[in-house]
């Protein structure tokens, strides 16, 4: 599988750490996953937001090695955020855990399912 960031110069130019848009090409499997929250497999939630969107992102590492990828497959996800207030932490956690690796990217201001979690993460990747 190959893919290829995308950034046209007629439209706004991304910053930080994601592509307007990405092309797949020779996959050969998809995997969606659903919305990731920030609870550990003992049911315990972190009380800060940084706790909270690194243990989103493990879960998410966990789903995706478990079918056999890694985040170098995410080519898309989608962040739900509990508050605005959180978009800057938010940012810095998720270029932390990805590095400079830089899928399509949607961030939504949401009233999320569960109160104690201020964010919830779902990713599309390709393999």
């Amino acid at each position: 599988m190959k893919t290829r960031s995308i950034n046209s110069p007629k439209a706004q130019l991304p910053e930080g750490g994601y592509s307007q848009a990405v092309e797949v090409v020779d996959a050969k499997r998809t995997l969606y996953i659903s919305g990731q929250i920030p609870v550990n497999a003992d049911g315990n939630v972190p009380t800060d937001f940084a706790g909270q969107a690194r243990l989103t992102w493990q879960n998410i590492e966990h789903q995706l090695n478990e079918a056999g990828m890694t985040f170098d497959n995410i080519v898309k996800h989608t962040t739900f955020l509990s508050s605005r207030e959180y978009r800057d932490e938010n940012s810095r956690v998720r270029n932390e855990m990805l590095g400079d690796r830089t899928p399509a990217l949607t961030v939504i201001i949401a009233d999320i399912y569960d109160e104690a979690w201020l964010l919830e993460v779902e990713v599309i990747a390709c393999k």
